[in-house]
């Protein structure tokens, strides 16, 4: 039966996207607008009610339940006005490294509110100061709706960085990592986008395509449907609702965007908003993650990337290319623990793919690059890899006449220098992206493929063993939603040898900031293709996923009884059985792309 609706609905969305007359009649965005503001002044109002009673008090649960209604109401708007405030209103409790000043700032926030009623161990003063400086943050976002007027522009992008956090933040547990509202939460969201929409657009909509209108308000209620009927944390079948539930919506939202005639599409943010759900082969726009230094991008920077990513004599001992550590033929890793440097010595760190590296804000193991251009700069300027100035340009390059060629058609009218040829390698890595695995193809509807058993993998991977809160749906790297403006990195306790017996002495972005916040701290990588890229870890420590999840499963090296005070993954063990392990390594294989994988 439920097969047979998905077909109904996907009929009627293939009507739904015959050519229409676009909606002409002024559409008000007061209401939608004062129903933001609403929003936040009630969650506002709950923090009072939150400061005149003890964390522990059963009341405070049901107050807090409430904030995070009016707020997961308002956030849609309020944080698309000031991305950074909102995500601290409702981000990871955890302190804040302040890089102007070299200041820890202790955790607050919606999280941080959660941890001290849900788990305690907070006292009534430390608890007020956090409820305090929260609703400093949220009276920050009050004021920005009350000074922003509305606009179709703001409405559809706030829609869409919202229905994202649905599948990335909501049901996989990271918006609420204790109490695991976010199922519910989800539902909230969805009703508040149909209660948008009835204020907004419905009416145009509907005299415009009747059907179009109505499928998405039925789609909506079934979703809320099976959000509110299946509202455990570890059994909900994530695979079902983003598949059956969740990308019809989308797929349906895109139909009224593009038949509305108010939205004009933008290249300047990371979704690419032709695409209709967040799982298609170019869901993600590489240009935003592209600094405009380096652009453009053109096919003749591309190929002249290509070619210059297998030419050793870009190094100076003529011995070392980028495909010497970036194998295609190993998915764009190398399938060692460490590689070697130009003199036969072995590096420190093991190689991470190049693969969908493009969708990063810091790159290196340990963030020290802001960009991928500068992350290449770096391996031509270290002493034991290219050891060659970006400021020069090899003569041996300059004579080959197809390189001639080629350099002229990107940079007609240049001086010659190595940083030309760093832009042209970055150009390439960028294009080395794919999202055409078996897990896609599955979540797009193409297939329905999934065992029992990787179905499983998926929802503890997004549930149970907490490791989309790191690893965030749909990319699976550590780049955060939905604005995908920081990479996150994360100090997990790697060990030295397998035996995890000591803890490795590798002291990752430590070495930016002299910071211990930061020790042992190292950028969150995609799990995309991780079934080609053995050994696993910074220091290529485990050899299979089995031996990853075993780690994992023990609560990383403070779950082994290293001393990690600092230990940004959750302490206790996971209790995963061997089954359930199984099941997660099976899931992550899902993520391997066809294509890589016949390289």
């Amino acid at each position: 039966m439920k097969n047979k609706f998905i077909l109904f609905y996907s009929s009627v969305l293939l009507i739904s996207c015959a050519p229409e007359t676009k909606v002409t009649k002024a559409v008000s965005w007061d209401l939608a607008r004062a129903s933001y503001l609403r929003s936040i002044q009630n969650a506002n109002q709950y923090i009072d009610s939150l400061l005149i009673v003890e964390p522990n008090d059963p009341k405070a649960k049901l107050l807090f339940i409430q904030l995070r209604r009016q707020f997961k109401k308002a956030e849609p708007y309020a944080s698309y006005l000031n991305p950074e405030v909102g995500h601290r209103a409702n981000g990871p409790a955890l302190p804040l490294y302040k890089e102007d000043t070299g200041k820890i700032m202790r955790p607050f926030g919606l999280q941080k509110i959660e941890e001290s009623i849900y788990d305690g161990n907070t006292s009534k003063e430390q608890f007020q100061v956090e409820l305090k400086l929260t609703k400093g943050l949220l009276g920050n976002l009050e004021h920005n709706i009350a000074d922003k007027p509305l606009n179709p522009q703001r409405f559809f992008i706030a829609v869409q960085q919202q229905l994202l956090r649905i599948i990335s933040h909501s049901i996989s547990g990271f918006d609420t990592p204790v109490s695991h509202l976010g199922i519910s939460e989800s539902a909230i969201s969805l009703n508040h986008l149909k209660e948008l929409y009835g204020f907004t657009l419905a009416d145009a909509i509907k005299r415009k395509n009747s059907t179009l209108h109505s499928t998405f308000l039925e789609l909506i209620d079934r979703a809320v449907v099976y959000l509110n009927t299946n509202t455990d944390f570890e059994s909900f079948d994530r695979y079902s609702f983003i598949r059956d539930y969740f990308n019809p919506i989308t797929r349906s939202w895109k139909n009224i965007r593009d038949q509305s005639g108010l939205w004009t599409n933008v290249d300047n943010k990371p979704f690419n908003f032709d695409a209709s759900t967040f799982f298609e082969d170019a869901s993600f726009n590489t240009l935003f993650f592209t600094p405009p230094v380096d652009r453009p991008i053109t096919d003749a920077k591309i190929a002249l990337g290509e070619k210059l990513f297998f030419e050793p004599r870009l190094s100076q001992s003529r011995n070392m290319a980028c495909v010497s550590c970036h194998n295609p033929e190993k998915a764009y890793a190398d399938g060692l623990v460490f590689n070697t440097d130009n003199a036969g010595k072995s590096l420190d760190r093991n190689t991470p793919t190049l693969l969908n590296t493009i969708y990063q804000q810091n790159f290196f193991w340990d963030g020290r690059s802001p960009t991928l251009a500068d992350q290449i700069s770096n391996v031509f300027t270290n002493d034991r890899e290219f050891n060659t100035a970006v400021h020069q340009f090899s003569d041996d390059i300059l004579q080959d006449s197809l390189y001639t060629t080629l350099l002229r058609k990107v940079y007609p009218n240049t001086a010659l220098k190595n940083i030309h040829i760093v832009k042209a390698i970055s150009a390439y890595v960028g294009t080395l992206n794919t999202f055409n695995s078996k897990f896609d193809k599955n979540m797009r509807g193409e297939e329905s493929t999934f065992t029992k058993e990787e179905q499983l993998g998926m929802n503890l991977f997004m549930g149970k063993a907490l490791c989309a809160t790191c690893h965030f749906m749909p990319l699976t790297n550590g780049t955060v939603p939905p604005f995908y403006t920081e990479t996150e990195k994360e100090v997990i306790g790697v060990p030295e040898t397998k035996q995890n017996k000591k803890l490795d002495g590798d002291l990752g972005f430590y070495w930016m900031y002299g910071e211990e916040l930061h020790r042992g701290m190292f950028k969150t990588p995609s799990v995309r293709n991780a079934e080609l890229t053995a050994p696993y870890m910074h220091n290529g420590v485990y050899a299979t996923l089995e031996e990853v999840m075993d780690f994992y499963n023990q609560g990383g090296g403070a779950g082994m009884g290293f001393v990690l005070e600092r230990q940004t993954l959750p302490f206790d063990a996971l209790n995963l059985s061997d089954s359930e392990q199984k099941a997660l390594v099976a899931f992550v294989k899902t993520l391997t792309d066809a294509e890589v994988k016949a390289l």
